[in-house]
């Protein structure tokens, strides 16, 4: 079977109103008032003039922001978490449970510290860093800030951007690129 040869079954046709008829002299829409005259429409949130549910409901403002703040994490469950020596990520802390999936971390300073750790990824606080440091951990690399989304799709440039663009040009004016320039 095809969509051509779909044949439609003769339903029942819909009633014009208030046109005479066998409906008597209203049709069915009562007498005078709003609803009785042609073309009249209804807000699908009208209650006959009080308070609708949708007004009386509360309003919730503000956003949900993109920016997702950081869950803290202290020195003190990650040294109750974490074995002497092991390197701490956000995968690591997703598998013990200590962060969800999804979610950034930053390490903070509360507690002491007896373990050697590696922080590969994440965010440190100042103290922290000294704190690991001091216990001979080290911070393999630290989670570095991104661009605003806004700029980065508008390619616009930002201060960093501008920044490394001035580093490049410096680096063409060294002395080897100036030499090559004068033997052509």
């Amino acid at each position: 079977m095809q969509i051509h040869e779909l044949k439609i079954s003769a339903g029942k046709k819909s009633k014009r109103v208030g046109r005479g008829g066998k409906r008597g002299t209203y049709s069915g829409r009562g007498m005078k008032g709003q609803k009785a005259r042609a073309g009249f429409s209804q807000k699908a949130t009208f209650e006959g003039g009080k308070t609708s549910l949708v007004q009386r409901t509360k309003k919730l403002r503000g956003f949900k922001s993109l920016n997702h703040s950081k869950i803290a994490v202290n020195l003190t469950k990650l040294q109750e978490k974490f074995q002497d020596g092991d390197v701490i990520s956000r995968k690591t802390l997703t598998e013990k449970g200590i962060i969800k999936k999804k979610e950034d971390a930053k390490i903070l300073s509360e507690g002491t510290l007896d373990k050697k750790f590696k922080i590969d990824g994440l965010a440190v606080s100042a103290q922290t860093r000294a704190k690991i440091e001091k216990a001979g951990g080290e911070i393999l690399s630290e989670e570095q800030a991104e661009e605003p989304k806004k700029l980065k799709e508008a390619g616009q440039k930002t201060g960093a951007d501008s920044k490394s663009e001035t580093a490049r040009k410096e680096q063409e004016k060294t002395p080897q690129t100036e030499e090559k320039k004068n033997k052509k």
